[in-house]
C-alpha cells in the first residue's frame, strides 16, 4: 500500500512518477545552468531562527488579509502556467483546493482552463483583463521578468509542445511549428512583448479598475519604481528561476525590496518555498504572504484537487508549529528578531 506523503517535497517524487517526461522537465527545470533554482530553496537553509520562550501559544492565528480580501494563512498559489499537463481537470481542480483551504490563487494567462471556467497584441491583453473583471477576479498580476523567454535547455532537448491555450481561443491561434528545439520557446518568441516598460502600468489603469501587482522585482531600484507608477503590490519573484540563471535567491533580496517600498503597498514573496519554516522566515524578512508554485502542481498531478488541498494545508501545519515553538501566537508576533541571516551570522564572526 503507498503509503501518504508527510512533507510537500514528497509529492514531487510522486509527480514525477505519474507524469510524462517532457511534462515533468518543464514543471521542474529551471534556466541554464539551474544555479537560481537551486539557490532559490537552499538560501532557505542559511536562514535560522531565533525562537522566544515562555510565550503563551495555545492559540495560534495565522489569518490575515490580501488586498483586503481575509485568507485563512499566509500562504497562496502562485500563477504557473498549463496545468492540464499535470492533470486531466487542470486549474479548475487547483482553483478548488485553493478555495477549500480559504486562499487565493492567481491564476495564470497561459492556464489551459478559460478564466470563466475557474503580449505583442494589447487588445488580446485588454479583453483577457475584462474577462477576468467580469468572471470575479480581484485583481490582475502583471508578470514583468519575461520579455523573452529563458533558455531552459530540458524543454528544448525535449522539444516541448506547447498546447492550444483556452483563453486565446477565437484571439490568437498559441500553434506553431518548431522542428527545431522548444515548441513553447517558438510560442513565446511569437507571442511575448520585449518592448514592454513602465507605462503598462498606465494603460493597464486605462483598462481595469482592478488592484494592479507587478511580479518580478528583485531590486529596491524597481521597487521603489514600481511604486512611483502606482502598482497597488509588489511580488517579489525571480520567475521560478525560469528566466534568467544567477540572478539572485528571492529570500536573499526580500528585505531590500521591503525597506524600498517603506510599507506604501504590499509585498508577496514568491520561490522556494518548501517548508513552513520557509513561509516563517519570509514573513519575519518582510513578506506580508508567499505564493507557492511548484509544490501546489506536484500535488495536482499526483493526487488532482485533494493533493492540491494537502500541500497547501501541510505548509500551514507547519507553519502553526513554527509560530507555537517560536513564540509567536499571530503573524503580526513574527518580527525581523526571529530570523538570522547568514550575512548577520558571517558580520558577528569579524
Amino acid at each position: 500500500m503507498e503509503s501518504e506523503p508527510v512533507n510537500v517535497k514528497e509529492f514531487q517524487e510522486l509527480a514525477k512518477q505519474v507524469l510524462p517526461k517532457m511534462y515533468y522537465d518543464y514543471y521542474a527545470g529551471g534556466a541554464e545552468d539551474q544555479y537560481t533554482l537551486k539557490q532559490n530553496v537552499e538560501a532557505f537553509q542559511r536562514i535560522t531562527i531565533r525562537p522566544r520562550i515562555l510565550v503563551d501559544v495555545s492559540r495560534i492565528d495565522m489569518s490575515t488579509t490580501v488586498l483586503g480580501h481575509e485568507i485563512s494563512a499566509p500562504i497562496m498559489v502562485a500563477p504557473t502556467a498549463m496545468h492540464q499537463l499535470a492533470h486531466s481537470e487542470g486549474e479548475v481542480a487547483t482553483a478548488r483546493g485553493a478555495a477549500a483551504c480559504n486562499t487565493i490563487m492567481i491564476l495564470s494567462y497561459n492556464s489551459t482552463c478559460t478564466v470563466e471556467e475557474v503580449f505583442k497584441r494589447r487588445d488580446i491583453s485588454a479583453q483577457l483583463v475584462q474577462r477576468a473583471e467580469k468572471s470575479g477576479f480581484k485583481a490582475v498580476v502583471l508578470t514583468v521578468d519575461a520579455p523573452r523567454l529563458g533558455r531552459r535547455e530540458a524543454d528544448i532537448k525535449n522539444k516541448m509542445v506547447a498546447p492550444q491555450l483556452k483563453n486565446f481561443e477565437g484571439l490568437l491561434s498559441t500553434a506553431v511549428n518548431s522542428n527545431d528545439g522548444s515548441g513553447l520557446e517558438a510560442y513565446a518568441n511569437e507571442t511575448f512583448d520585449s518592448s514592454l516598460c513602465w507605462e503598462v502600468i498606465g494603460w493597464l489603469r486605462s483598462i481595469t479598475s482592478l488592484p494592479i501587482l507587478v511580479k518580478g522585482v528583485l531590486t529596491h531600484e524597481d521597487a521603489r519604481m514600481a511604486v512611483e507608477a502606482g502598482v497597488d503590490g509588489i511580488v517579489v519573484s525571480n520567475h521560478g528561476a525560469r528566466q534568467l540563471d544567477y540572478s539572485p535567491a528571492t529570500i536573499s533580496v526580500l528585505e531590500e525590496v521591503v525597506h524600498a517600498v517603506g510599507g506604501k503597498v504590499p509585498v508577496l514573496f514568491d520561490g522556494g518555498i518548501r517548508r513552513g519554516t520557509d513561509v516563517f522566515k519570509a514573513l519575519a524578512l518582510g513578506a506580508q504572504a508567499v505564493l507557492v508554485g511548484r509544490p501546489v502542481v506536484y500535488g495536482l498531478a499526483a493526487k488532482g484537487e485533494y493533493g492540491v488541498r494537502r500541500v497547501l494545508e501541510m505548509l500551514k501545519d507547519e507553519l502553526e508549529l513554527t509560530m507555537a515553538l517560536s513564540g509567536c501566537p499571530r503573524l503580526q508576533d513574527i518580527t525581523r528578531r526571529h530570523v538570522r541571516t547568514e550575512q548577520e551570522r558571517l558580520h558577528s564572526m569579524l
